[in-house]
């Protein structure tokens, strides 16, 4: 479903790149609004996977030390950012939309790990974030930088991300569905 972007994005939001963004930190990647409000927007890039594990970033876990991590976006990426479908939420994370969770009690969420609880499946560790200023988002939206859509927590988790661009853009249908098979490079076409 497409949007009409309002002033601030709900939480849970999805933004995707269109495919002359132009901005090599953000080609054809979507993010997921976190928070977005007068002070500028916080989100996670969810097609980014990196070359390292959670073992690379986190200490303390025992089983599924081999999670991959995800380039949540070009802002400090020494720290650490998950989201999750837990069915028990975790304390302190914020619901994003159905089902569909931000943050909470890390150690929580490694304890359910490794005493099977939890399913890694069912988990996205990031490094770094994608932010923005006052109204820098704002201006990119005005500026049809973005597509601006919703999704849930069963799609985000159950597409491949090195396929979710193109995913998310043929499940919006129309003229997205046709964006998704736009060329990197037009030259070459």
């Amino acid at each position: 479903m497409l949007m009409t972007p309002p002033e601030y994005l709900p939480n849970g939001s999805l933004i995707i790149a269109k495919p002359f963004l132009g901005d090599p930190n953000f080609e054809r990647s979507v993010a997921l609004i976190c928070q977005h409000d007068a002070e500028g927007a916080f989100g996670l890039t969810l097609n980014q996977p990196t070359d390292y594990t959670l073992k690379d970033a986190l200490e303390g876990i025992d089983i599924f030390r081999n999670l991959p991590l995800f380039l949540g976006g070009p802002v400090e990426q020494s720290t650490l950012h998950f989201i999750h479908r837990l069915d028990s939420p975790l304390e302190g994370s914020i619901e994003l939309s159905s089902g569909l969770f931000w943050g909470g009690n890390h150690e929580e969420l490694i304890n359910r790990l490794n005493l099977g609880q939890a399913h890694p499946r069912d988990v996205r560790f990031f490094a770094g974030y994608s932010g923005w200023g006052a109204d820098q988002l704002n201006r990119e939206l005005k500026d049809n930088a973005w597509i601006v859509t919703q999704t849930d927590a069963n799609f985000l988790f159950d597409t491949s991300a090195k396929k979710f661009w193109r995913a998310v853009l043929r499940s919006m249908g129309g003229k997205h569905k046709v964006l998704a098979n736009y060329p990197i490079d037009p030259r070459l076409n």
